[in-house]
C-alpha cells in the first residue's frame, strides 16, 4: 500500500512542559506527523505566546489546552507514594539524596509527605507499586478532568496518543481517558537520567519510546513489568537541529552575535540548575582567575550560558568582577507561574544553541547533559568537580561523590568522553591540553554518543513518526526489534 492509499493517521501529542515544545514543536517532528494526517497538540502555552509555535504549522496542527493537576488528599498521597516507592526500591544515590531532603511546607503538606514516604517504604517492590498505580488510576478515573478529555477524544477520534514527557502529573488525565476509550498510549522518556535518578512515571502507558538500546535495558531493569514489545528505540529529537544546516551560522556571524573575537578560542561554561549545580558560580570564578593569571594559556574567551530554569542572578558577583565574561541567558520565557512546566523556549534559542555547540572550542560544565550536546559536535568537555568551599555544598558528600553517584553519568568517565578536574591545577591542565589539541579523547566522545543515542542524530523525528504508525497498527511491527535473545534477557 502506498502512502497516498493509507488512511490518515490522527495523532494527539501531549506537551506538558517547555522541553516538550523544544523537542517536538521547534524541530521537524510535527511536520513529520502532519504529513500522515491530523495532529492535535495539547499544551500549557499561554494565549499571548501560542502564535510563536502555532504560526509554524498554519492549519496542519490543532491546538488545545492541557488541564493542570487538581489533587484531592487521596490522589495527592497516592501519587507521591508511587514515586517514593520507586525511590526506595531502586535505591540509587540520587534517589537516596532526594529521600534525605527535609520535609517542609505547611502542616498539611508535611503530613502528606510523611504519610506518602511511609506508604512508599512499605510498597517498595514492583507488585505493590503496581497496586498503588491501579489505585491511583481508579481514584482519578471518574474525575471531571478525565471526563473532559474523554469527550475531546470522542470528538477527535485519535489513532494514537503520544506524550513528550513521562513524569508531569497532569498528563494522567488524558492518558487515563485514552485508555478508557481503547486508544493506544505512548510516552517518550525525555532525558538520559530519568530512569536511574527520578521517580515513577505519572501514570501507566502502553508504549515507551527510548533514546537507545542502553536506555531500553535500563527500563527493563527499573520497570520489570514492561515487556520488550512495548519498547521502541527512536533516538532523541532534541539534537536533530544540530544536523540542520539551514540553522547554521558562520563562525564570524556567531561570534559577532555574542560580542566575541572569532580569532580567539572560545570556552563555553554551561550552567546547571541551581539545586544540582550549586558550585557553578565558584567554578566560573576559578576559570576566570586561571585565565587572567595566565595559568590557562592563550587568553581564551569565556561565554557563560545558565540553564533555562536559572534566572542567572547567582552569577552577578562574578560577572561584576570579570566584565570580560561573555554572558547570555537562554531565550526561554517564564509564564504566569514560575513552575518549570510554564517555562517556554523561543524558536531562536534552538538556533542559538545549535551554533554555540558548533562553534565553541571547548565546554566546561558540572556533569550536565551539555557533555552530550558538545560531544555530538566532537567538542572536548571538562567537568569541574573540585571543591570550591570549605564546607561541602552537598551534605556529607564531596562534589565528586555527588557526581559519581549518578549512574547515568558513569559512562562519561568509563569511556573517557570528558576529563574530570578534581583540582584547580587539573582544571587548568585539561583546558590547556584540549585547546592545544581538540582531537584528544575523540574516540571516547564517539563511543559515548553511540551508547546514548542509537538512532543517528537528525533522524529521530522520522523514527518516532514511524513508530507511532506501528503502534496505531498502520505499519508492520519493527523487524527484529524484539528478538528471542532480547526477550530471554528480559525474562532473566
Amino acid at each position: 500500500m502506498s502512502i497516498a492509499d493509507r488512511k490518515p493517521l490522527t495523532t494527539v501529542v501531549l506537551l506538558p512542559d517547555g522541553v516538550g515544545l523544544r523537542n517536538f514543536v521547534l524541530g521537524p517532528f510535527l511536520n513529520e506527523m502532519s504529513r500522515l494526517g491530523p495532529v492535535h497538540a495539547f499544551h500549557l502555552v499561554e494565549d499571548h505566546a501560542l502564535d510563536m509555535y502555532a504560526s509554524r504549522y498554519r492549519d496542519s496542527v490543532q491546538w488545545h489546552r492541557l488541564l493542570n493537576m487538581v489533587d484531592t488528599p487521596v490522589t495527592n498521597v497516592l501519587r507521591r507514594s508511587i514515586s517514593y516507592a520507586q525511590m526506595y526500591w531502586v535505591d540509587s544515590p540520587p534517589m537516596r539524596l532526594a529521600l534525605e531532603l527535609p520535609v517542609s511546607g505547611s502542616l498539611r503538606s508535611q503530613v502528606a509527605v510523611r504519610l506518602s514516604r511511609a506508604i512508599g517504604r512499605i510498597c517498595a517492590n514492583p507488585s505493590r507499586m503496581g497496586m498503588l498505580e491501579r489505585a491511583h488510576v481508579r481514584a482519578l478515573a471518574n474525575s471531571p478532568e478525565v471526563a473532559h478529555f474523554r469527550r475531546k477524544f470522542e470528538e477527535i477520534k485519535p489513532d494514537v496518543i503520544f506524550c513528550s514527557h513521562q513524569r508531569p502529573p497532569h498528563v494522567s488525565y488524558p492518558v487515563i481517558a485514552a485508555r478508557q476509550l481503547g486508544i493506544p498510549t505512548s510516552t517518550f522518556v525525555f532525558s538520559w537520567d530519568n530512569l536511574s535518578s527520578k521517580g515513577r512515571f505519572a501514570t501507566p502507558f502502553d508504549h515507551f519510546l527510548l533514546w537507545s538500546e542502553h536506555m531500553r535495558q535500563e527500563l527493563f531493569r527499573f520497570f520489570p513489568d514492561v515487556t520488550p514489545e512495548r519498547t521502541h528505540v527512536v533516538g532523541t529529537p532534541q539534537f536533530d537541529p544540530y544536523k540542520d544546516e539551514s540553522l547554521a551560522w558562520s563562525r564570524e556571524e556567531f561570534f559577532a552575535r555574542i560580542g566575541a573575537d572569532p580569532k580567539r578560542k572560545l570556552i563555553c561554561f554551561s550552567g546547571g540548575d541551581e539545586d544540582a549545580s550549586r558550585s557553578d558560580p565558584y567554578h566560573v570564578r576559578a576559570l576566570m582567575e586561571l585565565i587572567r593569571s595566565g595559568r590557562i594559556k592563550g587568553n581564551p574567551q569565556v561565554f557563560l550560558r545558565p540553564a533555562p530554569v536559572d534566572k542567572g542572578t547567582r552569577y552577578d558577583a562574578v560577572r561584576r568582577d570579570y566584565p570580560e565574561l561573555l554572558y547570555e541567558r537562554p531565550q526561554w520565557l517564564f509564564g504566569r507561574s514560575e513552575a518549570t512546566n510554564y517555562l517556554m523556549p523561543k524558536p531562536e534559542d534552538v538556533q542559538f544553541l545549535a551554533n554555540l555547540t558548533r562553534h565553541a572550542d571547548l565546554n566546561v560544565n558540572f556533569a550536565s547533559t551539555m557533555t552530550l550536546d558538545f560531544s555530538i559536535h566532537d567538542k572536548p568537555v571538562v567537568n569541574c568537580v573540585f571543591e570550591v568551599t570549605e564546607k561541602p555544598l552537598f551534605p556529607n558528600r564531596t562534589l565528586w561523590e555527588f557526581v559519581s553517584g549518578f549512574e547515568h553519568y558513569q559512562p562519561v568517565v568509563k569511556l573517557g568522553a570528558a576529563r574530570m578536574a578534581y583540582t584547580r591545577e587539573q582544571f587548568a591542565d585539561h583546558i590547556n591540553a584540549y585547546l592545544a589539541d581538540p582531537s584528544l579523547d575523540r574516540e571516547g566522545r564517539r563511543k559515548f554518543v553511540e551508547l546514548e543515542i542509537s538512532v543517528p542524530v537528525g533522524q529521530s523525528s522520522r523514527a518516532i513518526a514511524a513508530t507511532l504508525q506501528r503502534i496505531a497498527g498502520r505499519l508492520p511491527a519493527e523487524a527484529g526489534a524484539v528478538n528471542a535473545g532480547e526477550a530471554a534477557a528480559h525474562r532473566r
